[in-house]
């Protein structure tokens, strides 16, 4: 990375020209639209849909130690019991007393209301996963919580997928599915939204052996922007001092991008130890266990997570392939270089129109007329 680097674009200009070219929607418009919820339109829809099949063909389709799965949204509430998230998947939550709007307290640089300058409350812990009720009836006993994440899916059925595929360790589990966060404070675009699609991997190895997987899963994942056309000095690795680790991690490495509003996280590679497995056989008083046949023991495998927003790589590939240049009149006009493989459209066909002079030979030269290209981007 270079010390030089800058954002390819603001915010704002992107944000205008994904509407006007079919990329983004405010969702609802005709409505006055919703908070932080944005629509994907034709062009958008398509580039999304090839960010996902690049990422999966390549952790999955282009790997003999990757599986996928596709697990349920709305699974038992003791899931999220077990794996924590009931109890402590907060923020801490101040309110203004004069306009009422709420903000995440850390992100409060002074003690008063960022939007009309009043008295905050006291913080006060917010639990971010969305809940919901099962069946007709609205009580304890029917509710269930939408997912906040994706690893969850992916521990609960590690039993299923070793004994059906009988892998060996190391593998790993991926999974492309909806996140729901309650965030207090999202913004920046699609940067941070409440309904977002995560891509993650789960990859279970033998314990003593995380610490290698971890730096091979962190220069891999880099290396899958870069393939695909990420400028190396917009991307940096950011490796977390232990005091701000999470209980359950060894070791926490982000990868992020230089945004318009600065360097943040576009993906996040964690050493999540054996935690998530020991934890759901407490909880649920089942095996999690590998049986190692060179030493004759059930262990419990350690796990490297790879977690990347999948509408966040879509947000990073238009900005990174946002270039304006100069037509042949020298106007100024806006191409997104974005690579072949997550172009929405590979080839066109448009009618073109031409003043043509001596027009003639039956339809060998017309004026209106149909052009097939295609556009062949190399190194």
């Amino acid at each position: 990375m270079t010390q030089d680097a800058t954002p390819p674009v603001d915010m704002e200009t992107l944000v205008s020209l994904c509407k006007r070219r079919g990329f983004i929607f405010p969702s609802a418009e005709i409505y006055g639209g919703f908070a932080n919820a944005w629509d994907y339109g034709p062009l958008g829809a398509e580039l999304k849909r090839n960010v996902r099949n690049a990422w999966w063909k390549a952790v999955v389709q282009e790997r003999e130690d990757v599986v996928g799965i596709e697990a349920a949204l709305i699974t038992n509430p003791q899931v999220w019991v077990a794996s924590g998230h009931v109890g402590h998947f907060t923020d801490p939550l101040v309110e203004c007393k004069q306009c009422n709007q709420r903000f995440r307290a850390d992100l409060v640089e002074v003690p008063i209301c960022p939007e009309c300058g009043g008295e905050l409350s006291e913080p006060r812990m917010f639990n971010l996963m969305f809940k919901t009720f099962v069946g007709p009836v609205e009580d304890e006993a029917s509710v269930a919580y939408l997912p906040p994440e994706t690893a969850q899916g992916m521990f609960v059925n590690f039993d299923n997928v070793l004994t059906t595929t009988r892998r060996k360790l190391p593998f790993g589990m991926a999974q492309i599915r909806k996140s729901f966060r309650n965030e207090i404070t999202p913004g920046n675009f699609i940067f941070r939204t409440r309904e977002f699609e995560q891509m993650e991997i789960e990859f279970f190895v033998k314990p003593g052996e995380d610490l290698k997987w971890y730096d091979y899963w962190r220069n891999e994942r880099l290396r899958w922007y870069t393939d695909l056309g990420v400028s190396r000095e917009r991307l940096r690795l950011y490796e977390y001092p232990k005091e701000e680790l999470a209980h359950y991690s060894a070791g926490t490495t982000d990868i992020q991008y230089l945004f318009p509003m600065g360097w943040s996280e576009l993906e996040g590679v964690a050493d999540r130890t054996d935690y998530d497995l020991k934890r759901h056989m407490e909880h649920s008083g089942k095996s999690l266990t590998y049986f190692d046949e060179e030493s004759s023991e059930h262990v419990v495998p350690f796990v490297v997570e790879p977690a990347a927003g999948l509408d966040r790589c879509a947000l990073v590939f238009l900005l990174d392939a946002y270039h304006e240049e100069k037509d042949d009149k020298g106007e100024t006009r806006v191409v997104l270089r974005l690579h072949p493989r997550l172009a929405p459209v590979k080839v066109a066909v448009l009618p073109l129109s031409r003043n043509e002079i001596t027009p003639g030979n039956f339809i060998f030269r017309t004026r209106e007329f149909e052009q097939m290209e295609i556009e062949f981007f190399v190194k």
